[in-house]
């Protein structure tokens, strides 16, 4: 059946201006890390981007070796894109990554010219577009020269491949390097995307200012703490989840005082009338300087538990302040080693 999108589309869901650029992401957005691969059948992951378009969500977010098997998250939205989606492109924004193991050898990963843009060349093809409208460099390399890395995203924008430029895990210093050198190319870094969460809140430690002062926005992805902030783990390690699986989350990381400090939360999400996944969404957007909040969704019914996170947005100072005592640090950041080069 032909797919129409929603007439109301643009009801609810904010948007927010990406720094001090004239892109507005909104106030949540689709990721497609995990469940859009080899392994999940091609139908529930077309149902999951049909209803988060028809609710709002026009960003897309992939990289070149999301699956399994890499690639294959690209190939299988380029199929879903060709079949759905491609009227719609002009409300659309889609971004990919480079920087990541892609393919064998050692052209097939960091932050070189020839890899950054070799993927991008390659992920256009498998996503079926002319272009993205963001490119990331998804991590730093510390053995290239960042004037390398970002010289290969100006290209990228100057070709027409990409629209904006964008990086992450990058530590604040790191940032302020990208900024300088992306500026004196004339291609400004219009965003960052770093991991956040309530468990996971490295950012606060200097990132978010550094982001405000230069006017560059902010996409936080894993704001559920690879699923940690959500019901699925209150009562133990179900079959299944991605702690049984191994993916992305070690069960090691469940331990007694966290899984005591999720439940506080738990009981503090009730009380404001919200799943524990809406106040850790909710919570992750009460900093004006985050421009959107990155989820993953294995299904329609978790995609709208997220979204309807944006129905209540608001915290009292009581509530910030409750909250607090019981979001810390979880050791759970996979990504320090990048943004502590």
């Amino acid at each position: 059946m032909t797919y129409v999108a929603a007439a109301d589309r643009y009801g609810p869901m904010p948007y927010n201006r990406t720094g001090r650029s004239g892109l507005k992401l909104p106030a949540v957005s689709l990721g497609l890390w995990h469940n859009f691969g080899d392994d999940k059948p091609i139908e529930s992951q077309r149902a999951i981007l049909r209803r988060a378009f028809d609710r709002g969500v026009t960003h897309f977010d992939l990289a070149n070796n999301y699956g399994p098997p890499y690639g294959s998250a690209e190939k299988n939205f380029g199929t879903i894109f060709a079949q759905d989606f491609r009227p719609y492109r002009d409300e659309l924004i889609l971004s990919t990554k480079a920087g990541y193991d892609m393919w064998p050898g050692p052209y097939g990963e960091w932050g070189s010219r020839k890899y950054v843009l070799a993927s991008l060349d390659q992920s256009l093809k498998r996503m079926g577009v002319d272009y993205v409208d963001i490119f990331y460099s998804h991590r730093f390399d510390p053995e290239t020269p960042l004037e390398e890395t970002m010289g290969a995203l100006d290209t990228a924008v100057r070709s027409g491949r990409a629209l904006y430029a964008g990086i992450s895990s990058y530590s604040p210093e790191r940032t302020v390097e990208a900024y300088e050198i992306l500026k004196s190319l004339g291609t400004p870094l219009l965003i960052h995307q770093p991991s956040y969460s309530m468990l996971n809140r490295w950012i606060e430690g200097g990132l978010l200012d550094t982001l405000g002062d230069l006017g560059v926005g902010c996409i936080a992805f894993s704001p559920l703490a690879q699923g940690m902030l959500t019901d699925r783990y209150l009562n133990g390690v179900p079959e299944g989840s991605r702690a049984s699986q191994g993916k992305s989350l070690s069960p090691d990381l469940l331990t007694d005082e966290t899984l005591r400090h999720i439940r506080t939360l738990n009981e503090l999400a009730k009380s404001r009338g919200q799943t524990l996944a809406q106040l850790a969404l909710a919570w992750a957007q009460r900093d004006k300087r985050v421009t959107s909040v990155l989820i993953g969704a294995s299904s329609v019914k978790q995609l709208d538990d997220s979204l309807d996170s944006v129905k209540n947005l608001e915290f009292t100072a009581e509530e910030l302040d409750a909250i607090d005592k019981d979001a810390v640090e979880a050791g759970i950041n996979l990504w320090k080693r990048s943004s502590d080069s």
